[in-house]
Parts: structure tokens; sequence; C-alpha cells
């Protein structure tokens, strides 16, 4: 496992990468910050946002969208130390006092999809939606509802099949759906797993190219391979206690990059935070960017 240099984020999450440029983009929340690495040269930069950025995906064209504190955004990232942002959709509801986007990323049509959550995980307030965004359509209804820590969100090679993830400690749950990729409509909700057996809480996610849910077990230190019948065929222990999303890229996808949270807890204190580059033996699929 390899460390990314002169990186350390209180709450990285939302990896993905750009096959356009080459390059890895991840958010630090509560830094208000959008970092990126060049694959070839390693160098890393970021940018400052007026919001907190929760998830990105890459946009046809350049630049992210994003979820974030008040809707989702369109950035545009520069020279300039910040970043220019451009809202592009609220829920009809609005998000209410406490709330901001939480994890997200593009169907393999180039759709956005992304979730709420209530920031004070304390309360458990199970007022979280997930939601589904596109240019044509605007910002959907919520397709679920009720969830206390939105993640997880995934598809399958071939799109068919969409993952979702609750990692609050209340429910530590990954469900599958159906889904429609004419339309961008999931149903058939099922469960995929119960973390509830299984070491961590189901944070963010990844799919490999054999269709199989890699899910991050923030809190357990490892990041969990289940194959397409929610049966766990692999564990891979990570060095940060709370590992937080990971994501598929490099030239051959074969590069699994994973985020992580500052747990606070002495023996985490070296790698709580970090940016890690692991090689799994597998490749992942591309990521479709969204308008593409």
């Amino acid at each position: 496992m390899e460390r990314v240099s002169g990186v350390s984020c209180t709450v990285g999450e939302s990896p993905t990468w750009s096959a356009a440029e080459s390059a890895w983009y991840w958010v630090d929340i509560p830094a208000k910050r959008v970092w990126r690495m060049d694959a070839s040269s390693g160098a890393t930069r970021y940018w400052d946002t007026a919001e907190m950025a929760a998830c990105v995906a890459t946009k046809a064209g350049g630049g992210l969208i994003a979820g974030m504190e008040t809707g989702i955004f369109s950035l545009e990232l520069g020279e300039a130390q910040a970043a220019s942002a451009f809202k592009l959709a609220t829920p009809a509801s609005g998000l209410g006092e406490g709330m901001r986007f939480n994890d997200g990323r593009c169907d393999r049509q180039g759709r956005f999809w992304a979730g709420t959550m209530f920031m004070d995980m304390g309360a458990a307030k199970a007022v979280g939606q997930l939601y589904r965004y596109d240019a044509g359509r605007g910002i959907s209804a919520p397709f679920v509802s009720e969830l206390l820590t939105q993640n997880g969100t995934a598809f399958s090679p071939d799109g068919r099949i969409m993952y979702l993830s609750d990692s609050h400690p209340q429910r530590r749950m990954v469900w599958a759906f159906d889904y429609d990729i004419a339309v961008g409509v999931p149903s058939n909700r099922r469960v995929f797993a119960d973390m509830t057996t299984y070491a961590g809480r189901p944070d963010g996610a990844a799919v490999d190219a054999d269709g199989c849910y890699w899910i991050c077990g923030n809190d357990g230190g490892c990041v969990l391979r289940f194959t397409p019948d929610g049966k766990l065929d692999r564990r891979i222990d990570v060095p940060m206690l709370k590992p937080s999303m990971c994501a598929f890229g490099g030239k051959d996808l074969d590069t699994l990059l994973v985020t992580s949270i500052v747990s606070g807890k002495p023996e985490d204190a070296e790698w709580g935070g970090a940016v890690a580059l692991l090689r799994p033996g597998v490749k992942g699929v591309a990521e479709t960017p969204f308008g593409a």
C-alpha cells in the first residue's frame, strides 16, 4: 500500500478517477476542499469551495458535479485557489437545517445520483433521501427516504443493478435494486449485505469488472468485497481505522484509491485521514462522466 504524500484529510471522501486527465479527485468535507492528484507525477493540489462538497463526479467536457450543503453544483477548477461553483438544483422540499448531501456518483448512462443526511449522526434522524439529477429532467423526487446516513451508491458493470448503503451505526445495511437503464429508475429493493455481521460500517463503495461490490468498513479498518450474490469473498485490512470510500482508477483501472477519516484515537494517529493506493489484483469499471 502506497500513501499519498503530503495529504491528510479530516473527512476524506468521494475518490473518483478522471480517465481524460489521468488524475484522481477526492474531497475533504469539513475542510471545504477538492483535491486532485496527477497519476503520472504524483503532484497534488486542492481548491477551496464556499460550501462543503461531500461527493463529486467528473463531467463530460471537464470540471466536476458535486453534492454540497444546499444542493447540486457544477464546479470549475482553474488556476485560482477557489473553485467556481454554479448551483444546478436543490430538492423541491429543500435541505433542512443541519442537512447536506453525502455520497454520490453517476450511473452508467451519466446521470448523477446523490443522497442527503442529517450531519449530527448522534441525533439519528432518519431524514436522508436519495435523488437523481440529469440536465434534461433536473432533480427528481426522492427515490429512497428515511435514511440515517446515506452511502455506498454504486452500479453493476452493465448498470442494471444499483447499490445503496446506510452506514449509520443503527443501520449498517447494504441494499440492491433492479435498475432500469433506459429511464434511470430503481425498483425491487432488497437486502444485499447485512453489515451488522461483518467488520465496520458500510461507507463508500466501488464495483469491479467481475461485478463484485467493494465497500469500506468504516471503524473496521478494512475494505470488503462481496460477490454479486452478496457473499463476502475477500477482506483487505488497511492501516487506517476509518476507511471511507474506494475507487478504481489508473491507466489499466487496476489501482484502488482509498480515502479515510480522522478517528482521534491514538492507535490511528499515523494513518487516520490518509489517502492510500493499493493493487487488489482485479480491475475496476470505467466511470461514466456526468452528461456523457
